[in-house]
This record gives structure tokens, sequence and C-alpha cells, in this order.
């Protein structure tokens, strides 16, 4: 892949489609000249050199790595134009290839019949599934588990719904027993399930809460914005193969949010929403006097909370789509290196003296934290400290994260750990990139090594 061939390619093609309706010169006030754009631009590029290395293997950190080729192709192309998906006249092609892209989405999951569109974050996207939730099931609360994301919190207060924090089991999982104890209060008009939280890559069990939760006349939103694509692996035979249950059980579930941002190769940002029931649609209806006139098509801007939207997300998902579709062998394989990565990385720390695995991870996010004597949970959290930090410094350096695990969750899982502290940072590693596979060996070495030298 000639990333600078693609895009010379891209903005020749454009250039000859905007000769098409003549030429003409720029305004004045828009010029800068070569040498103030070069002093300008050494300055942006020392700027931008204040960043980790998303893009190298050796980053193991956020989940944060860079889109493919073809996506930054894709979006750099579409932004010569810079079209708008609010409206069909803002972007009648990039509005195609918008629709395109989500149905591929909502057929990824199983949907036969939906109603959805990209946003820009799964925070959009969460809230405007919520906000469906809270027009069909008013006055009722929405539960959530304890280990999802903070947005379901944040976004019942912005709608003015009460939220209800789920326990979860010692896997990190939404506790059912506890879920089926609020359901029975009639205070819940709606369940959000997790498949893949943030901090440790559970997957909440879909195929047992959705009827739990039909039973009480509760609503079902599924947040995939993480895990959403693992759904590609159900089923899959090999070690990097997922239970298919819980995936196969979303396809009955009222909503979904899957952020391509994440493991869809995307530029931030890019989110989806998807709904199952497009009759939905009619909580969003509104009116424009400047807009929605030039088709009687729906304009993806009536089916949104959001206004603006940029035209080049959908055509840069669109085109990654057509060179990698979100099927088993197309985007599957990339899910499957760091899936595998996650159990190669499990099994060096199983065997290791120096590191101990929090728990068994189920995607790409392999939880971990160094043997420390005594074996204390102040000791775990200053440990797990210095390493992130001395990890950073060395000279062959290595880019981690740590989520900070509760006194209460943290001695269930290990029990031996004594409970001196409110809790303890463990150490977290993202394998989201492919190239992972082949370089956990290294990145366990360092570790290890940075824990010894304690």
């Amino acid at each position: 892949m000639d990333l600078q061939q693609w895009l010379g390619r891209a903005t020749h093609a454009i250039q000859d489609w905007a000769d098409t309706f003549g030429g003409y010169e720029p305004h004045p006030s828009l010029h800068v000249d070569d040498d103030r754009f070069a002093a300008a631009f050494e300055e942006f590029t020392g700027r931008l050199k204040d960043n980790y290395p998303f893009f190298h293997p050796h980053y193991a950190g956020q989940m944060l790595k860079p889109p493919h080729p073809a996506a930054v192709v894709g979006y750099l192309t579409t932004m010569l134009i810079n079209p708008n998906n609010h409206a069909l006249d803002g972007g009648p092609a990039t509005a195609r290839m918008e629709r395109d892209a989500v149905s591929r989405l909502a057929a990824m999951f199983g949907y036969d019949t939906h109603l959805g569109h990209l946003t820009t974050s799964g925070t959009i996207a969460n809230l405007e599934a919520l906000f469906v939730a809270r027009e069909l099931h008013p006055g009722q609360g929405v539960a959530y588990s304890a280990d999802a994301h903070y947005t379901h919190g944040r976004m019942c207060h912005v709608l003015g719904v009460k939220g209800h924090p789920v326990r979860t089991d010692v896997t990190g999982r939404m506790d059912l027993g506890a879920l089926e104890d609020l359901l029975r209060t009639g205070e819940v008009g709606t369940v959000v399930l997790t498949t893949g939280t943030t901090g440790l890559g559970a997957v909440d069990p879909v195929h047992r809460a959705l009827p739990l939760a039909e039973r009480y006349g509760a609503r079902v939103h599924v947040d995939a914005a993480y895990g959403g694509f693992f759904t590609l692996l159900a089923g899959v035979e090999g070690p990097e193969g997922l239970p298919p249950e819980p995936w196969r059980a979303i396809a009955r579930c009222d909503s979904i949010v899957v952020d391509p941002h994440k493991h869809g190769l995307q530029p931030y940002g890019c989110g989806a929403v998807l709904f199952r029931d497009p009759e939905v649609g009619r909580f969003y209806l509104h009116d424009s006097p400047y807009t929605y006139f030039t088709s009687a098509e729906l304009h993806l801007g009536e089916i949104s909370l959001e206004c603006s939207r940029a035209g080049a997300s959908a055509a840069a998902l669109w085109l990654t789509f057509q060179l990698l579709p979100p099927t088993p062998d197309g985007l599957g394989q990339v899910l499957a290196a760091g899936r595998r990565a996650a159990l190669k990385w499990t099994d060096l720390i199983a065997g290791s003296d120096l590191l101990e695995l929090y728990q068994q991870p189920e995607l790409d996010i392999v939880s971990y934290f160094p043997v420390v004597e005594p074996a204390t949970l102040a000791g775990v959290d200053a440990a797990s400290a210095r390493i992130l930090a001395e990890g950073m410094a060395s000279e062959d350096p290595v880019f981690l994260s740590t989520l900070k695990a509760n006194r209460e969750d943290f001695t269930a899982r290990h029990p031996e750990i004594a409970a001196d502290a409110d809790g303890a940072r463990i150490l977290r590693s993202v394998l989201m990139k492919p190239e992972s596979e082949h370089h956990v060996g290294h990145l366990h070495t360092r570790v290890a090594r940075i824990a010894q030298l304690r």
C-alpha cells in the first residue's frame, strides 16, 4: 500500500472533476505563500510529535490506533469537496454511501430491518438510543452494568431519566440476578447490555439477559461501541473464535451502537446507531425551511439528533468496506489477529513469576498486575504505577495503560491479596492492532524486565 501514491490519485481525481465546472481563481484573501506555509507547517509537525506512537506495535495502551490507508484516502478525497450529510442537497453521493455502509453494519449484526445512521461518536450514538428509549418508556429509568461506559450515566442525566447501575459478577459481566431484582420494581424501561466493556472487554450475556428484559416489558439496547465488530468471530473455529450465543442474540435487541473508529479502522469520529424498528424514526420528525427540499427521499438529518455531519466519514467507511468488508473473511481477520495476540500474552503471563493475570480476556484487552511481596493492594498499585512510568521512559519504550480496580472486585478475583487499600491500579493492554500478534513476546519481556527491577 503506497499511501502517497493513493493520495496523489485522490487529488488528481477531484481536480479533474472540479475542472468540468470551468476554471476559476481562488480569491486573493485565501492566498498563503510557500515560505509562510513552510514555517507554519514546520511548527505544526513539530507539535504533533508530542504524541504517543499509536501506530506502533509497542503501543499497547489505550484504544487508539491509526485508520486504514483506505479510510485516510477516502476521508481526505471527500474532504476536498466537503459534503455535509445532514441533507441530501448537502451530500447526495455521501448520503448514499452512508446508507450503504450502515446497511452493512446492520447486516453484520443480523438485523433484517433497520433505521440508522453514522454519528460523530459512540457517546452521541448512545444518547440517540436512550432518547428513543425514553420516548417509548416515559417515566421509567435505564439499567446498565456498573462496568458500562460512564456515557450511560451521563446521558441519563442529560435526558432527565434515572440511571440504575447494576453490579457485575466476578467476570465483569452484568449480574442477572441483580438485574431481575431491579426489573421487578417496574422502575426500569430500558436495559443496556455491553458487548465489550472499555475496561476489561467483558461481554454481557445478551442471550440470557434479553428474555429476562422481555419478561418485564423492558427495551434492550446493546452498547457495542468497543466490541461490536467481534461479532465477526462468533462461532469461528480456532482459538480466536468466540461463543456465538451473546452475539447472535444481538439481532433480537431493539438498538445497537458500534464505533467504526475503533475496530472498523476509521478515523475519529465515526460512530453509528442502529434501530431494529424503522418506525422509531417518528421521534426525530422535524422540519427545516431551507433543507429537505431536493428530494422526497428520507434525508439523514431527519433521523438524527445531530445536524451537520461530515460526509467524509461516510465515504471513508464505504471505501474501507469495499476493500475490507465487515465479514469473517474481511475485517474479521483483523480482529482475529488481535484476539490471538491477547491469548498469546495471556499464556506468557500464566507462565511468569513476575506478572499475574487479573482475569481471562474475552476480546483483545489483557489485564494483569505485578507480583509483589508482601501481596497487598497498596503494593500492587505502586508497582503498576512504576511499571507504567518506567516503561514509557525507557530507551526501548513500551506503552501501557492502567485500570483502577476497587477492593471488592480485586479481592473477589484474587483473595490472596491483602485488602489494605480501597483498590489498586492494574496494568491493561489493548491489542487492537493486528501487528500486535507478532510483538507480544517483546512486550511481555519488556514489562517483565521492568517488573523485576523493583
